[in-house]
């Protein structure tokens, strides 16, 4: 995998920011709701502007939605290539949980379940999936040689999508379920999957 170089402190600076917001708004939503929560509530409890709330998340449905997105993108677009693809999606997966200290998997399992639990996050849940879904399988085909419309391609990517997505529901049902080890064994189940 390459390496990218550290981020600057101003780069450093605005995570800083980034991560403090979406803490609070997740706060703020915890403690009173999702549809109660005002942005100017934000950015007061985070002790910054709103305009630099709006900077970060354009919308409050932004404020909940992954950011880990980049983190398991260069994962699995670094992956071994004689991996196949549902091993290059597990070892992806591991490798961004294991990017991810314990406070950073609880927070984006709360968001998880928020995105599945309060009905004004679905719209931009679905938005969020069909991206990931588009991302995944550009990415399985380039490692394939292959066309993202592939029908191989389309159908490996539907099957490792549709056994995380039935994991991830399960999980938000059942909060003693660890998300990523759930993900990998089920995903253990389709390794002989292969865009040949």
């Amino acid at each position: 995998m390459t390496e990218r170089p550290a981020p600057g402190l101003r780069e450093r600076k605005k995570a800083r920011t980034r991560k403090l917001i979406q803490s609070e708004a997740l706060r703020l939503f915890r403690e009173q709701g999702f549809a109660a929560t005002t942005m100017e509530q934000v950015a007061a409890a985070a002790e910054v502007a709103t305009s630099t709330v709006f900077r970060y998340f354009p919308t409050k449905e932004d404020l909940v939605l992954m950011d880990h997105l980049p983190a398991f993108v260069d994962a699995l677009t670094s992956a071994p290539a004689e991996l196949g693809p549902v091993q290059a999606v597990r070892l992806a997966l591991r490798a961004t949980v294991a990017g991810q200290d314990p406070a950073e998997r609880a927070e984006g399992l709360e968001r998880e379940r928020m995105m599945l639990t309060v009905p004004e996050l679905w719209a931009s849940s679905l938005d969020n999936v069909t991206g990931v879904v588009a991302t995944m399988r550009g990415i399985l085909a380039a490692r394939a040689g292959r066309e993202p419309d592939d029908p191989d391609v389309r159908n490996i990517t539907g099957a490792v999508l549709g056994v995380l997505l039935a994991v991830w529901f399960d999980a938000v049902r059942r909060p003693e379920v660890d998300l990523a080890t759930e993900a990998d064994r089920a995903l253990s189940q389709l390794e002989g999957l292969r865009l040949e």
